[in-house]
């Protein structure tokens, strides 16, 4: 076991182990630390913890410093001047003709790298621009082409829930969603009504995935004919979340609602073996 500390450098930015190095850093302390990038301004959202040694990666960093005041003010100057960088950058891109576009401006907290977030079509020829910008603000320059759903993580929004989007407010990682998971809870299938911000489908379809894709190892599929304690059935609605299945019996054009337990009790469906 080895003690941690996790910290996120991003408002829903992935979260990153580091060895507290015997500092005094409580939950959301704001820590200085040395990443691959160089020195960095972290927020510590994870309080000190002992984990396995196998879910960190070795060998770990260390946290310098607690973040002081004038760290703080640093922070805020390298926003500053990452603003005037977005807008001599996006002028200068216009100047160049490239076909892409400048989404956000990150200082390093050292200031010895600007990186400049954008999106692109295809692969687009920077070398001229990166000479340019070079020259204009003598150090090191990192041009990183982002897709669609990173960059509605950084410009943020509101969702068609009405809500600010997810991946902009919590989510660290985005996971993988499939028309699948729209089908299974049977949403329309409408691009327009499952596809968020970003074009993309709907980070929240992942959410209740698990639930539905439980529920539909359960229940008989819709459509099923069935035999019931009134005649013979079919299966023609399915409430996954609450486990209820709408039968029409055939004879009197009757419709039943049943729970699992009276599916199971009836013998319409076998009860799954427990784990």
């Amino acid at each position: 076991m080895i003690q941690v500390i996790g910290v996120r450098f991003q408002k829903a930015g992935k979260i990153y182990y580091f060895d507290p190095a015997g500092h005094d850093i409580v939950l959301n302390d704001y820590v200085i630390v040395e990443t691959a990038r160089g020195i960095e301004f972290g927020k510590a959202v994870i309080g000190k913890r002992m984990v396995d040694e196998e879910d960190v990666v070795m060998p770990l960093k260390k946290v310098i410093r607690i973040a002081d005041d004038e760290d703080k003010r640093t922070v805020v100057e390298n926003d500053t001047h990452a603003k005037e960088a977005l807008q001599t950058c996006s002028e200068k891109i216009a100047g160049h003709n490239l076909e892409m576009k400048l989404v956000d401006v990150e200082y390093t907290f050292d200031r010895n790298k600007i990186i400049f977030y954008f999106t692109a079509e295809g692969r687009v020829d920077f070398r001229s621009l990166v000479k340019d910008l070079a020259s204009q603000f003598k150090t090191r320059i990192e041009l990183r082409q982002i897709g669609v759903r990173d960059e509605a993580k950084m410009l943020g929004g509101i969702g068609p829930c009405g809500r600010m989007l997810c991946c902009s407010t919590f989510l660290g990682d985005f996971e993988p969603v499939s028309i699948k998971m729209a089908k299974d809870q049977s949403l329309s299938l409408n691009p327009a009504k499952i596809s968020g911000l970003c074009g993309r489908l709907m980070c929240c379809l992942k959410y209740e995935n698990d639930q539905y894709e439980e529920a539909k190892r359960e229940l008989p599929d819709m459509g099923t004919n069935v035999m019931t304690s009134y005649g013979k059935g079919k299966v023609v609605g399915l409430n996954m979340l609450e486990k209820l299945v709408h039968i029409e019996v055939a004879e009197n054009e009757r419709m039943i609602e049943y729970t699992v337990d009276e599916l199971i009790e009836e013998g319409i469906i076998t009860a799954r073996a427990t784990e």
